[in-house]
């Protein structure tokens, strides 16, 4: 069966999950107050300028001021294309030391700049200089003279047919890079695209030449319409949307842009949520859990953290049946397929390290890796993997341009404060039993009692498991402990009082 794709449609916030064989493989959302920058494109001023960093604060109209890296300034003196835009790059395309940061802009200048990748964190979005605005089937740059084919396009004789059709008819100004989905697209289509995206870029500048102040000129489309725009092809059997207004909405873009997929569009109109129905809910709240069973009894472990993500091979419950290579061999191999699965839905980016059960067989450590790499030619997003090393270790890039899955729908514990674990009860005991007769030796044992105020959890510890350390604490500060249960502190939180009698 063909990929479907599941467009849900809230009060606040907008959901759509892609199938694959029954198999959800990616999930996007977006809300109302948190849409999408990746692509917008704004009217910006330099407010800093960074020579030890070659680069640039950029203020753009939003609570943080973009970063713009001096090898994403636009130079108008030398024929520059980002790589991160590049999807093929050309034959005589190379790296050019960019010229210094203080050299293409100063303080004070007005620019206009795109979003690469979301503000993350305490970071402001990362900019580029170098414009790209993308279509149905090209991408347009208006400040280059480019012409590159998207890598998944293998065929010779099509990658040739698609450079002379935009090469016939592409203008004397702005580059191009022919993606994926082109591939078998006709002459009068690719042209549509190419003359939409002029006329966008038009438009784009007009409504910067208005802007007074740093703020958008261009913002992309909405999540549903990017999806549909970026991601159905003709693999894609059903778009099933499930509110009205939106399928609308959608259907009329559909009909402009894409008119041969308009009768593949359906409404859902069963009693049943449409992710109910195919069981989305179930794989998005396994796709935020730290542990990943595999069938065989083994696991993965998935941590995310700000630098990198790591993920663990277990064996677990499996044993196997014959020798331990074997069974070694099974489970990463059975691990490999959850953890590319598992890449791709949870949108892990930036490094990823991968710790695999340890073969010994340097055929069976091939067999994983170059599984591995396989399994990640299914994700359209690009990744780079390194050989697997002595310790059993594989290192990967995986490109990022917004939060992950858990990070979009997650926040960090208010209670432990990301940290995943708090202090033991006997930690914690130690801890009070020292502040305890610090206290005391500070009122210099004028005070009887000692009043100590913390969490139930740890009250409860004391008066039931640790007796002991209240008559220490009362035989060393020659004072009575008075232990009070406070629900509104915190686990590690306590407060000690001395009073007189």
């Amino acid at each position: 069966m063909g990929a479907q794709i599941l467009i849900s449609q809230s009060f606040r916030e907008t959901r759509v999950a892609r199938i694959e064989n029954d198999k959800l493989v990616e999930f996007f959302v977006e809300r109302r107050k948190e849409q999408n920058l990746v692509g917008n494109i704004y009217k910006g001023r330099v407010n800093r300028v960074l020579p030890g960093m070659q680069a640039a604060f950029v203020e753009i109209g939003l609570p943080k001021a973009g970063f713009l890296y001096a090898g994403n300034v636009q130079d108008n003196s030398r024929e520059t294309i980002a790589h991160d835009e590049l999807e093929e790059p050309s034959e005589n395309h190379r790296q050019v030391e960019p010229r210094k940061i203080s050299e293409l802009v100063h303080e004070g200048e007005s620019l206009l700049v795109q979003v690469l990748k979301e503000p993350m964190g305490t970071k402001g979005a990362r900019l580029t200089g170098h414009i790209s605005i993308p279509g149905r089937f090209l991408v347009y740059l208006p400040h280059s003279q480019h012409l590159g084919v998207s890598r998944r396009i293998e065929e010779e004789s099509e990658r040739a047919r698609l450079k002379g059709i935009v090469d016939k008819h592409r203008p004397k100004q702005g580059g191009f890079i022919i993606r994926t989905v082109a591939e078998g697209a006709r002459d009068k289509h690719i042209k549509d695209d190419m003359d939409y995206l002029v006329r966008s870029w038009g438009s784009i500048k007009k409504a910067a030449d208005k802007i007074k102040k740093p703020g958008v000129a261009y913002s992309d489309l909405d999540l549903a319409s990017k999806i549909i725009r970026d991601r159905v092809g003709d693999d894609v059997e059903r778009i099933v949307v499930d509110d009205l207004e939106l399928y609308k909405k959608i259907t009329k873009f559909v009909q402009t842009f894409l008119p041969r997929f308009k009768k593949r569009i359906e409404i859902h109109d069963k009693d049943k949520a449409l992710f109910d129905l195919y069981g989305i809910e179930t794989e998005i709240a396994r796709a935020l859990e730290r542990k990943v069973w595999l069938k065989s009894g083994g696991y993965i472990i998935i941590d995310e953290t700000e630098a990198l993500t790591t993920i663990d091979v277990n064996s677990g419950r499996f044993v196997g049946n014959r020798h331990l290579e074997d069974t070694i061999l099974q489970t990463n191999l059975e691990a490999v397929k959850e953890t590319a699965y598992q890449i791709r839905l949870r949108n892990l980016g930036g490094i990823i390290v991968l710790d695999f059960i340890d073969m010994q067989k340097q055929q069976n450590r091939e067999r994983v890796h170059e599984m591995l790499i396989e399994e990640l030619e299914k994700d359209p997003v690009k990744s780079n993997v390194l050989p697997i090393s002595d310790l059993g270790l594989i290192e990967m890039t995986r490109k990022r341009t917004q939060e992950s899955l858990r990070k979009k729908l997650m926040s960090s514990c208010t209670y432990c404060n990301g940290k995943g674990s708090v202090k033991s009860n006997e930690t914690l005991a130690a801890q009070l039993i020292r502040a305890c007769l610090k206290e005391a030796d500070m009122d210099g044992h004028q005070s009887p009692i000692l009043i100590v105020y913390c969490n139930p959890h740890l009250a409860e510890y004391f008066a039931e498991e640790d007796r002991e350390a209240v008559e220490y604490i009362e035989k060393q500060s020659k004072a009575e402990l008075v232990i009070k249960a406070d629900p509104n502190l915190h686990l590690e939180d306590y407060e000690i009082f001395c009073k007189d009698a």
